[in-house]
């Protein structure tokens, strides 16, 4: 198809409309123009074919033999495309959404709750990937990624979800019976920091901590560190969400809670890309991000923490 050879689509449309209507200015109305444009565009195109299309007809107009000929052609097609449409729309609200979140998010929190959101909403299906590894949304076929950081990920919408702090956990073995009034009191003991998370290494240092005065490992994720803070390996500086479950088990403890200076978990989606089921998704989660962040301030030590 040569689209060279094609008319404008606005000119065409406009010329329909009021071919079908018999009016110029009900197909102003129902293209949310001016009745000046859709006359203009009717001009043009009568101009183009060097043929008469329309007629005054009373109040109203009337397509000529030649306009009526064209009208029917443009009516068909028009049909054509307004039913691939709706199929193609259709197939995108029936197929699953397809969800890319860390295994940390994935298996402490996500897991936990969505028995809830399917609950709610049983004709949302969910394909949830849990990886490390950074997606493309468009390339890779996903509508929202769940990730930690920023929220600083050029040309994607990128919403936080309430995060109020993150803790300093350990298991009880290692934490003892200590009580922790300020990370001082804590670096005794090996801690476990994320590599990736400099902002939360720049609060730890804003408690006036050297950190090469503490045993420290450095690990490539939250996940690794959770892991490793299960294994009695450390104290884990880790977002509450993600070790609430944990500590309702008994696994962990928490030791001090640190503000989130700007860091926390973020929905991240392609602009303009938010269908019906996914609007759904993403307020549910935000919810339920909201109320827990609001358990997790209550649950927090005394201790002010850092901000």
């Amino acid at each position: 198809m040569d689209w060279h050879d094609i008319p404008s689509l606005a000119a065409l449309r406009a010329f329909e409309a009021a071919a079908r209507h018999e009016s110029l200015s009900a197909a102003a109305r129902e293209l949310n123009v001016t009745h000046a444009a859709v006359a203009q565009h009717v001009r043009a195109l009568e101009q183009e074919f060097a043929d008469s299309l329309l007629v005054r007809q009373g109040r109203g107009v009337a397509a000529t033999p030649a306009g009526r000929a064209l009208a029917d052609g443009l009516g068909a097609g028009f049909q054509t495309i307004a039913e691939a449409v709706g199929d193609l729309r259709d197939r995108g609200a029936a197929r699953p959404l397809n969800v890319s979140v860390t295994p940390g998010f994935a298996g402490s929190w996500l897991m936990p709750r969505i028995g809830e959101f399917w609950a709610k909403h049983p004709g949302v299906q969910l394909n949830i990937n849990p990886s490390p590894a950074v997606v493309d949304l468009r390339q890779d076929g996903f509508d929202l990624a769940v990730r930690y950081g920023e929220g600083d990920w050029p040309g994607l919408d990128c919403e936080q979800l309430p995060d109020a702090r993150y803790w300093a956990v350990a298991t009880p073995d290692l934490a003892g019976n200590r009580t922790a009034h300020s990370l001082h009191d804590l670096t005794d003991l090996p801690w476990l920091l994320d590599t990736h998370e400099l902002e939360r290494q720049r609060v730890i240092a804003g408690e006036q901590i050297d950190l090469e005065q503490v045993q420290v490992t450095m690990l490539s994720t939250n996940d690794l560190a959770l892991s490793a803070a299960l294994a009695g390996l450390g104290v884990a500086f880790l977002p509450c969400s993600i070790v609430e479950r944990e500590i309702a088990l008994g696994q962990l403890v928490m030791l001090y809670a640190l503000e989130d200076a700007g860091l926390g978990y973020h929905m991240v989606t392609v602009p303009g890309r938010i269908s019906p089921n996914l609007k759904t998704f993403m307020t549910w989660l935000r919810r339920k991000a909201r109320e827990d962040a609001a358990c997790a301030k209550e649950k927090a030590p005394g201790a002010a923490g850092a901000s």
